[in-house]
């Protein structure tokens, strides 16, 4: 089996002398490639850096990903959070035993949908009581989920209904471009009817308070627009730019937020990926997954902005096609604890 790689220190405090924060790391559909993309990831010397991180899965599901990767390092179930003491070679497991053993890889699973609803569901529980400090998700599977009985889009739908809030919004950050959603996943028809002024400016101060929190004091937003060109004065669309979008540009610039626009989509992310801009707000699912998928998935994470919990998530699915095999790449994963560590800049004591 192949060593894993050793910890620079295996103290439970930063650089800067805090308390590491505590990550409960959801292992999304067991039938999919969440087990072995998080085995390497919690064992990465940089995770063990920035956080204590803790699984909130299955145990013997995350053994089999390790042997799968002939990965040589111990699965330490616990009953609680504050139980995993970060150590090189350990993976500490909430083991909430809700998967058969012999449960097929690659394979669509409504037993795997479930469990992977109860495992965020407890790792919201413990983030609402104050027991982890962030939330860092493995992909799940909405179709697994949904056969379950879960009936919710994806996490971020997800999440909100479980810790009480009515409105959150999707950010997608890779090393060069970050994008904030104004809607997600709703029909191309149901988004443009769904966008108005009150809804865009939330999302724009949602995404400025995320910037500001995660280290950029000045962001300055690229806002799109709706129609190609961003309308190109009326010429394209209905004047949506001007009634949906204008309103909300105004209001936020009022307040000192540097929004611009309406941008053209075409154009804006090649701005924002030289660096002109530190957030894109898109303002459907596919005007910013597309080019972000294209800029960096590598190394992309998903952010819920506007939840009472940090929460993070790697920026691809459950790849049923490779699940089994040991190709899964733990880098998102990787980077999904590292954002998810620095924003959780307040530790509960515990």
């Amino acid at each position: 089996m192949n060593a894993v790689p050793s910890a620079a220190t295996a103290d439970q405090t930063s650089e800067a002398g805090r308390p590491l924060p505590v990550i409960a790391v959801t292992m999304g559909d067991g039938a999919g490639i969440g087990p072995e993309v998080i085995v390497p990831a919690l064992l990465h010397p940089d995770t063990l850096r920035h956080c204590r991180p803790v699984v909130v899965g299955d145990a013997e599901r995350v053994r089999q990903a390790a042997g799968i990767l002939g990965i040589a390092c111990e699965i330490v179930p616990v009953e609680h959070p504050g139980q995993a003491e970060p150590a090189p070679g350990h993976v500490h497991v909430i083991d909430l035993g809700l998967l058969p053993a012999d449960l097929p890889w690659g394979e669509l699973s409504a037993v795997a949908g479930d469990a992977a609803y109860h495992y965020v569901r407890v790792a919201a529980e413990l983030a609402l009581r104050g027991e982890v400090d962030g939330i860092c998700t493995a992909p799940l599977n909405k179709e697994a989920l949904h056969a379950a009985g879960h009936l919710y889009p994806g996490h971020t739908e997800l999440l909100a209904h479980l810790t009480g809030v009515e409105e959150v919004s999707m950010m997608l950050s890779t090393p060069r471009v970050k994008v904030i959603h104004v809607t997600t996943h709703i029909g191309l028809i149901d988004a443009v009817n769904r966008i108005e002024p009150g809804l865009v400016e939330r999302t724009v101060r949602r995404g400025h308070e995320a910037m500001v929190r995660a280290g950029t004091a000045r962001p300055v937003i690229g806002v799109c627009g709706i129609n190609p060109h961003a309308g190109e004065n009326g010429l394209f669309g209905h004047g949506e730019e001007e009634t949906k979008i204008v309103p909300a540009l105004e209001a936020v610039r009022a307040d000192g937020i540097d929004a611009r626009g309406p941008l053209p989509a075409d154009t804006a992310f090649y701005l924002a990926s030289r660096g002109d801009y530190d957030l894109i707000v898109a303002m459907y699912h596919d005007q910013g997954h597309g080019p972000v998928k294209v800029l960096g998935i590598e190394a992309g994470v998903n952010l819920t902005v506007g939840l009472p919990v940090i929460r993070t998530s790697v920026d691809h699915g459950t790849a049923f096609d490779i699940a089994g095999t040991g190709r899964a790449e733990p880098g998102s994963m990787v980077e999904a604890l590292r954002q998810a560590a620095e924003m959780s800049t307040a530790p509960a004591a515990r």
